[in-house]
């Protein structure tokens, strides 16, 4: 909840609505189970086990598609969208809604002490890839000229991003801070280079 206050905050010009926030976050908890299933079945079945699939497949695609259309259905077609940072919120609240009860599972079957470790690194990609995700879903519906290039790039961007991160953890392996470090360094960057952004369109 600390990094939805912080985006949330950052806007400028205060224009989105409290009950359509909280309403994506909710649909971001409920979205992890259809993904779970969707995984859980690619997986006992032996399909997308190469690392490289596995990463921008298994994890990259199907998380990001799920949200970006959630999104997309609910914040942008049928919300109330009215400025381009708008889309940053409601993109950071769905993708911490998902990260949150992605967690639940995740402490449930690994325990309590793994908390720390998944707030810092997962929560907080999630958090990113929403602020991006939303960024151009944002300039899409404000911006008719490239509506169509903003919307392919608010799916693209994301996706390649989480794969690039899970890719790193399944090829580092117990040495994964080497490559997620940086990796997380530039993610904040660039995200906070779209919130600054966002706030002077």
């Amino acid at each position: 909840m600390a990094l939805l206050s912080y985006f949330y905050l950052r806007n400028e010009y205060e224009s989105t609505v409290n009950a359509l926030v909280f309403r994506t976050f909710i649909i971001g908890l409920i979205l992890v189970f259809p993904v779970m299933v969707l995984q859980y079945a690619f997986t006992a079945e032996g399909l997308l086990q190469a690392g490289l699939s596995q990463a921008f497949i298994l994890y990259g695609f199907f998380e990001e598609f799920f949200k970006w259309f959630m999104l997309y259905f609910f914040a942008y077609q049928y919300g109330q969208m009215k400025r381009r940072y708008d889309g940053i919120v409601y993109g950071v609240s769905l993708s911490l809604g998902f990260a949150s009860m992605e967690n639940v599972f995740y402490i449930l079957a690994h325990g309590l002490e793994t908390a720390v470790g998944r707030a810092l690194l997962p929560v907080s990609s999630h958090a990113l890839y929403g602020v991006i995700m939303g960024y151009y879903l944002g300039r899409a519906k404000m911006e008719n000229t490239k509506r169509k290039q903003f919307l392919l790039l608010s799916l693209l961007i994301p996706v390649m991003l989480h794969g690039v991160y899970d890719f790193i953890l399944l090829t580092f392996d117990m040495y994964f801070l080497i490559g997620l470090v940086p990796f997380m360094v530039g993610l904040w960057i660039l995200a906070l280079n779209k919130v600054k952004w966002a706030n002077k369109l």
